[in-house]
């Protein structure tokens, strides 16, 4: 949270209407850790893994979420932390692409 704590009102496709998820843009989380690289590898609880261009992290304000609608995410509700894309503003995160990189349960990030 000291890197700043960001609030984003954003759909997804797992949940109804539209959510508010606060937590730290993944650009300033990659920028803190000194990370180089072109992709991330973001590794869920579960193992689930999906690629992610750092790219992304630049371009949209992605956020890794701790809160949604002032609740503490939890395992049970995607949490401790969630890979959110701000896709009600931009149209073209309307897109399966995109939903398979929404890791949740996320335990770690691997720059690549």
């Amino acid at each position: 949270e000291k890197l700043g704590v960001r609030t984003l009102r954003t759909s997804t496709t797992w949940t109804t209407g539209t959510k508010t998820f606060e937590g730290v843009l993944a650009r300033d989380v990659m920028a803190a850790a000194g990370a180089k690289g072109t992709e991330v590898r973001a590794v869920a609880l579960n193992d689930y893994a999906v690629a992610i261009p750092l790219a992304d992290f630049e371009r949209y304000d992605v956020l890794l979420a701790f809160r949604m609608d002032g609740q503490d995410l939890t395992p049970r509700d995607k949490g401790p932390l969630w890979v959110v894309y701000p896709r009600d503003a931009h149209r073209e995160l309307v897109d399966a692409k995109f939903d398979a990189r929404w890791a949740w349960q996320l335990k770690r990030l691997e720059v690549k």
